[in-house]
């Protein structure tokens, strides 16, 4: 499936590039975007206050990120490294699926269940094609070049993040915080 494609289910769309777009947007509002106007001009226009609850809550998402293993390589992921895209990835996935949450109010029998698919909701094939965007098949060795210099996390990490962060992937799978990629403090910037 591609991030996009006219004659798809909605739920995939905005599962596929939804997410991307949402991601996007969403670095206007890091480290970097923060620093820069909406003329594009270098202009921090955040205040001390916002800046001071945006360092508290980009550090749950370091730590968190920082605390993935990367298996077979037995070495954790540097969320300080990757905090940007991190936050980019948890704000994309949460922007995206409001979005789609807004277009089935209007459009409530819009997207019909793809065959062999039936028994997931149109809800549940958001995420499995926001998870399914991400995934990727890498040796140890790239694996292990991707976490010592890449800004994105890996794609396991990239899904597994902002899924355990978010409410709504709860809900869809009937997960339970602590259980399963649910965790009970969830990292939320925006």
């Amino acid at each position: 499936m591609p991030f996009f494609d006219k004659d798809a289910p909605k739920y995939l769309n905005y599962g596929g590039i939804g997410a991307v777009i949402g991601h996007e947007i969403a670095h206007g509002f890091d480290d970097n975007g923060r620093q820069y106007d909406k003329d594009g001009n270098r202009i921090p226009w955040w205040t001390d206050e916002t800046i001071e609850k945006f360092i508290e809550r980009k550090t749950c998402i370091v730590d968190q990120y920082s605390n993935f293993t990367v298996p077979n390589l037995n070495i954790n992921a540097d969320g300080d490294q990757t905090q940007n895209e991190d936050i980019a990835d948890n704000s994309g996935l949460r922007e995206a699926f409001y979005a789609y949450q807004q277009f089935t109010q209007t459009n409530p029998n819009a997207d019909k269940r793809l065959p062999g698919l039936s028994k997931y909701s149109p809800t549940q094939m958001f995420f499995i094609n926001y998870a399914h965007i991400r995934c990727a098949k890498m040796t140890d060795g790239y694996a292990r070049a991707r976490v010592e210099s890449d800004d994105h996390s890996l794609g396991q990490f990239r899904v597994n993040g902002p899924t355990s962060n978010f409410v709504g992937f709860d809900r869809a799978f009937n997960c339970k915080p602590g259980q399963g990629n649910s965790r009970v403090k969830k990292c939320t910037v925006w």
